[in-house]
């Protein structure tokens, strides 16, 4: 069994809109017979991987993820005195290695591929030689793709290449959709904007009308990384593992997606972490929330809920993780450096 770090978050949010549907509503689950807030496993990665906390610790060491890689390559060779036209089609042919072309917009491939940093140095070397010789690319000069062994969000969340399958990359790390531990109720906003240049004298109307909805609740978050398949994605690195596995830690604890901030101010941490390492079966502890929360106090009956779900699974299975590490915030106890620390020496145990 490979060794597995799995990470368990409560995170506190007063009334925001984290993460909307296709009608701009909070998104939501069904559990338990209840309905729960939902910030979905995609809107979640998403904001990690941009976030300060990824830009700063993996500087250097982070992917792009585009569908107009060709037209950045267009807008490079044109830069250094290549006709446009000419560009636009070697540039076509950049984009071409890493997807399909769309046919009206052939700069742009069908689907969003993630490049790795030698991906892009070797895409940037091309665009010189290409500039400086005037010839078009050949099929040596097209062999662009690398196993990204250096890219650590790829590393961590994968990497799904249709047109060349040999260079996909299996994601290390699986992120659960985060829920709310209690029922909860999507509220509407009415609300008005006024104009400030109406006296009054003709209009005494708002100037503005519109509707926002929202809700409010403690999330659960789970979390899980295969270790030894993280190490494998990056070459063996295993520094560079743990310093994707503090910046994966500290951004899951502290960076939640953007979505309607100026409108809610919608700004947390996790007040609760706890961070288990082991060779043993992964779980979530999901099941600790099916019976919604509903005492007044959410967030200590859930963290009392989830240590004792925790605990009973480890009566029946026996352990399920050899070491654990845990940050309350609500009984002052444990810290996120404390956390991050265990985590990364979760990575590379000494032999």
């Amino acid at each position: 069994m490979s060794r597995f770090l799995q990470i368990h978050l409560l995170t506190p949010y007063h009334p925001s809109n984290l993460n909307r549907d296709d009608l701009g509503r909070p998104k939501t689950a069904w559990l338990g017979g209840r309905q729960r807030l939902r910030v979905s496993s995609q809107s979640l990665k998403r904001a990690w991987r941009t976030s300060s906390v990824f830009q700063e610790g993996l500087e250097g060491r982070l992917g792009i993820r585009t569908k107009e890689m060709g037209e950045q390559v267009a807008k490079a060779l044109v830069a250094k005195g290549v006709d446009p036209q000419q560009a636009e089609e070697w540039a076509a042919q950049v984009a071409g290695v890493f997807g399909n072309n769309k046919k009206d917009t052939p700069l742009h491939i069908k689907q969003l591929a993630h490049f790795s940093p030698m991906e892009k140095e070797a895409i940037d070397q091309l665009v010189q030689r290409l500039a400086s010789s005037g010839k078009a690319p050949d099929q040596e000069d097209l062999q662009l793709l690398r196993h990204p062994e250096t890219a650590v969000d790829i590393a961590l969340f994968g990497r799904m290449l249709a047109a060349s399958p040999a260079y996909n990359m299996e994601a290390a790390a699986q992120v659960a959709h985060a829920f709310t531990v209690a029922e909860a109720v999507v509220e509407d906003d009415y609300f008005t904007a006024v104009d400030d240049l109406n006296q009054g004298e003709e209009d005494v109307g708002a100037g503005h009308v519109g509707e926002i909805e929202f809700g409010a609740g403690v999330f659960y978050l789970y979390l899980c990384v295969n270790l030894d398949l993280l190490l494998e994605n990056l070459g063996g690195d295993c520094e560079l593992a743990q310093k994707a596995i503090a910046a994966l830690v500290e951004a899951a604890a502290t960076v939640a997606p953007t979505g309607k901030q100026n409108s809610f101010a919608s700004r947390s941490v996790a007040h609760y972490i706890l961070v288990e390492s082991g060779r043993r079966q992964p779980r979530s502890l999901a099941a600790a929330f099916f019976k919604p929360v509903k005492s007044d106090d959410h967030l200590g009956e859930a963290i009392a809920r989830l240590e004792e779900t925790r605990d009973k699974l480890d009566q029946v299975y026996e352990p399920l993780a050899d070491s654990r590490e845990v940050m309350n915030a609500d009984a002052g106890q444990g810290s996120l450096a404390a956390v991050i620390k265990f985590a990364e020496d979760a990575v590379c145990p000494a032999s």
